[in-house]
């Protein structure tokens, strides 16, 4: 249970991520469905550094899963710019994703079996031993608790187990930089704790810039360097989670509050 005056123990270490590269860099951003008559984002500029997890909350249809499908380069933009700094990245789905015809193992390994529909990724494709796929399949399960799976099928897990197999699926590249599209929702406590758990043991071992869409307080709070609040296709506020704590914005407040509130009532 987490309240502004009962926050969870387990945090992330401090970044250094000023110091290091930027990764995912945004540059006036903007965005519309409707030929500019609404600005979905509207404005939009945002870097996040090497090892530096940045959370992206705000209300319904303030834009932050526009601007993570805008990232991933699943949906275009008008104006601005978006530049990833490294072609090695990956977006893990708010619901699993998976092929259900295919058993975990053929899911976790797909994109080491299958070459990428990029062009330029496709040439520099080049398809690992067997035994070699088979291990690194073996690793990321093991990560996530998930040993022994390997030959069930996606209808044979729970909707937590789900979620981590989709998980491994999105890492097994060892990504530099990682999407993640409400990783804990519809998940109960000890499922979405092992996730966040999980998300924050990437950032540190892959060194890599992340990006996590929530409306989960004890998500941004255990895996999030910095918080940014969107609201109307614009940044509102940004800061550390310990200051969105001790903010005097209204709205920053007021989201806190209901976010809280939220962990509080899925907790009891």
């Amino acid at each position: 249970m987490t309240s502004q005056t009962e926050t969870p123990n387990h945090h992330p270490k401090s970044s250094s991520a000023n110091a290091s590269p930027v990764l995912v860099q945004v540059t006036n951003l903007r965005k519309s469905y409707d030929n500019g008559e609404r600005w979905v984002l509207d404005g939009i500029s945002l870097d996040v550094h090497q090892g530096e997890t940045v959370a992206i909350i705000g209300t319904s249809g303030c834009g932050k899963s526009t601007l993570l499908r805008v990232l991933a380069g699943l949906e275009d933009y008008q104006e601005g710019e978006v530049k990833l700094n490294s072609p090695d990245f990956t977006l893990v789905f708010q619901y699993s994703a998976l092929f259900d015809s295919l058993t975990v193992y053929e899911n976790v390994a797909f994109s080491l079996l299958e070459p990428p529909d990029d062009p330029e990724r496709r040439k520099a494709f080049k398809r690992l031993p067997d035994d070699d796929i088979a291990k690194l399949v073996k690793e990321k399960l093991a990560m996530l608790g998930l040993e022994g799976i390997e030959n069930q099928y996606p209808s044979e897990l729970s909707g937590g187990m789900q979620k981590r197999v989709s998980f491994a699926r999105g890492v097994m590249s060892n990504p530099n930089i990682i999407f993640y599209d409400e990783p804990t929702s519809g998940l109960d406590p000890v499922a979405s704790n092992q996730l966040e758990d999980f998300i924050t043991t990437l950032s540190e071992e892959l060194n890599a810039a992340s990006v996590v869409v929530t409306h989960t307080f004890s998500t941004l709070w255990r895996t999030a360097h910095r918080v940014v609040l969107l609201d109307k296709g614009k940044i509102h506020w940004q800061g550390t989670p310990q200051e969105m704590l001790k903010t005097n914005d209204p709205l920053t407040k007021a989201f806190t509050q209901a976010a809280t509130a939220l962990d509080d009532d899925d907790t009891a």
